[in-house]
């Protein structure tokens, strides 16, 4: 089974990750968006319009599944995606939304996804009474893309985003944006250990094995690493670095025009 999955940059790698580990056979077709990354800070239009653009090229990807691995996307234009694309699509906020068990929640998201509240309307249609507070995070994904995330500055950025939400006694964090699992280790430090973590990632990959489960009995297993490609839109010289220092693998990567449907150089 080929599956697609797309993020302005380094940030699907975390949706990557978790689907590998639970769905081992399949191959992949990764794109990173990253002439127009950051996606957070953009208007609904610009979001739309890039969705249109590679959910175009994706339908030309032959895939048998669609994984919206960028929350912003996800959050403004699921309907789109899912319209345009003739396969099974896979998203992150609905996927966390329907696991959520405790009374307040946080989420941490991009501007342009905060201020959709996808992430507190998607929760309120599984569990109405629960209290939902969102906070925008502009700054960490540039940080994250630059791999700055042991510096002083992002520890006191993440300080401040992460200290309206404790002030409402939050017991569940939602790292609303696929950059921010990979900052983990520096929000756990800085969270009370009450706080539970939710990676949308996880429950979008638990879906994923069961929808593959039902369809994959006859398919036999694949290597991950031989099977999958991946595509940039810019900055093709430097991306197998981030692959490599995020993934472990130090794969080939092709340069796509979105404009140009499907053209490869």
């Amino acid at each position: 089974m080929r599956l697609g999955l797309f993020d302005s940059g380094v940030g699907g790698f975390t949706v990557l990750k978790k689907v590998i580990e639970l769905c081992p056979n399949s191959s992949f077709i990764y794109l990173a968006d990253t002439a127009r990354l950051p996606y957070g800070l953009k208007t609904t239009d610009e979001i739309m319009q890039i969705a249109e653009e590679i959910s175009s090229w994706f339908s030309q990807q032959n895939i048998d599944a669609f994984l919206v691995a960028c929350n912003t996307t996800n959050a403004i234009a699921l309907d789109l995606l899912k319209k345009n694309l003739d396969v099974p699509v896979f998203d992150l906020i609905g996927s966390a939304a329907s696991t959520i068990q405790e009374s307040r929640v946080g989420v941490i998201a991009t501007p342009s996804t905060v201020r959709t509240k996808a992430y507190t309307n998607a929760i309120l249609k599984y569990k109405p009474k629960t209290f939902v507070i969102e906070q925008p995070c502009p700054e960490f994904v540039p940080m994250i893309e630059m791999d700055n995330i042991n510096s002083e500055d992002l520890t006191n950025v993440a300080i401040g985003y992460l200290q309206p939400l404790l002030n409402q006694k939050i017991d569940t964090l939602i790292l609303g944006c696929s950059h921010y699992p990979l900052i983990t280790p520096l929000l756990t430090k800085i969270l009370p250990s009450s706080v539970k973590l939710i990676d949308p990632a996880e429950a979008l990959s638990l879906k994923l094995k069961l929808f593959m489960d039902s369809k994959m009995s006859n398919f036999s297993k694949k290597k991950f690493l031989v099977e999958s490609k991946f595509y940039v839109t810019s900055d093709q010289k430097h991306f197998p670095l981030k692959a490599k220092h995020w993934l472990n693998v130090f794969p080939e990567v092709n340069l796509v025009s979105l404009q140009k449907k499907g053209c490869v150089s």
